[in-house]
């Protein structure tokens, strides 16, 4: 069935018995620990609406809702639906007769794309379909819980889909977060194509890119970005979309803070026991490769404001005939070839 109204608090669920056939793709590593990797958020500006928790009975869900709409409208239009739309038009992201899967981790990244999808389906100048996507991959009930509560707050109509993931990864002792990440993401394009869908639609926003590519260079010395749309190699006709893109994360946390609103962060069995001693300080060495990341560009900012952007502008503006080597397709070429 398809899922565009705002309004509607249906959900429904399958489940996935099969084992399917892993997707490939280069940038996969940027879903690795995304959510685990917000721990240690970093608080947005501007004040909080005075608001409670999300412990609300459902009924007073729909005047709180109408507040978040609203301020989401007004205060967070630049920051938040501009640059969403901005990305849309700019990397031709939805187009006429789409078929699109949100799917929805239960973090604040994924929420608020939800949220920014449905604004755009409001006044959407062409056709286009949404469907709310949320795989569990085995979570505790109350992380489900928590998910299915936010979803209702918000006016999201989403569709859980179960499979046994975390129990699948739960022996791997050497890169189980690399592992669950490629399921995820197959299961996805799984149940989004069993929907009609052809595409699906991602949370990575614009600090992820930078980050990813920063992180691309200093630990597996290769440059190349998190891009906003590519085609999946193993499921044919499916294309995966980031419409975050251009979306800056403090004005996520801003948004999400000024709400009042909590959000999913890392819902993995494995790694929740490990939680306390891994970000308990974020100076720990156990500390993440994309937390290390994000406090180095934090540093840079300091006495280069301009390096975000920079870093960004840089994956525009690669000169090839100034580069060494490079690779097109998975062929390597060298400076030599044309000099």
């Amino acid at each position: 069935m398809e899922k565009t109204d705002n309004n509607s608090d249906h959900k429904s669920e399958i489940t996935a018995r099969e084992p399917m056939e892993l997707p490939r793709g280069s940038d996969l590593a940027a879903d690795m620990r995304k959510e685990q990797e917000r721990a240690h958020e970093m608080t947005g500006s501007g004040s909080a609406r005075q608001v409670p928790d999300n412990s609300r009975q459902p009924a007073e869900y729909g005047s709180r809702r109408n507040d978040i709409e609203k301020d989401l409208r007004k205060k967070f239009k630049r920051d938040l639906i501009g640059r969403f739309e901005k990305a849309v038009v700019q990397y031709q992201l939805v187009e006429e007769g789409d078929r699109i899967a949100v799917c929805i981790s239960g973090g604040k990244d994924s929420m608020l794309m939800a949220k920014l999808f449905q604004e755009l389906k409001r006044h959407n100048k062409f056709p286009f379909s949404l469907f709310f996507l949320s795989m569990d991959p085995g979570y505790l009930p109350e992380n489900r819980r928590l998910i299915e509560e936010n979803a209702e707050l918000l006016g999201i109509p989403i569709e859980f889909c179960s499979t046994q993931i975390f129990d699948a990864v739960s022996t791997i002792e050497k890169s189980p977060c690399y592992l669950c990440a490629r399921m995820r993401r197959g299961y996805l394009y799984r149940f989004a194509k069993e929907r009609g869908c052809n595409k699906i639609a991602l949370g990575h926003h614009y600090d992820d890119a930078i980050e990813t590519i920063l992180m691309g260079m200093l630990y597996s010395g290769q440059y190349q970005a998190m891009l906003p749309k590519l085609r999946s190699t193993n499921f044919e006709g499916m294309e995966l979309i980031r419409p975050m893109y251009l979306i800056r994360e403090k004005d996520i946390l801003r948004w999400r803070d000024y709400n009042g609103l909590r959000f999913l962060q890392c819902a993995c069995r494995f790694t929740e026991a490990l939680e306390k001693e891994r970000y308990g300080a974020f100076d720990e060495p156990s500390a993440s490769k994309r937390l290390e990341t994000k406090k180095l560009i934090a540093e840079l900012s300091k006495t280069i404001p301009q390096v975000e952007a920079n870093i960004f502008r840089a994956t525009e503006n690669v000169v090839l005939n100034k580069v060494l080597g490079y690779k097109i397709r998975g062929e390597k070429h060298s400076f030599l070839e044309d000099y």
